[in-house]
């Protein structure tokens, strides 16, 4: 289900209608008592818990993301290539002399 709301920001004051959406979630009774009581303590709402936790799960960089930032990484390290600079067969398998 799609919900609109209207978000406010603090620095312009500019108000604008953005969309979201529900989703349900479903724990045992201690988890969400437990849940309840990090909320209280936190002068929040298990609700708002729940969508800090997704917003941060969300900003995390992928496995993907990671690798293809190391690559991209490594190949602006590679000052230059030339195919005579690679090993030979028997010295990358510790054959040579």
């Amino acid at each position: 289900m799609r919900a609109w709301r209207v978000v406010v920001d603090l620095q312009t004051g500019e108000r604008y209608c953005k969309s979201m959406k529900n989703i349900t979630v479903s724990v045992d009774d201690d988890t969400y008592r437990r849940a309840r009581m990090k909320a209280a303590e936190q002068d929040t709402s298990v609700s708002a818990l729940v969508k800090q936790f997704l917003n941060e799960l969300a900003q995390e960089e992928s496995e993907a993301e990671r690798l293809k930032r190391e690559e991209a990484r490594l190949r602006a390290s590679i000052r230059s290539f030339r195919a005579s600079d690679r090993l030979s067969r028997d010295d990358i398998h510790g054959r040579g002399t």
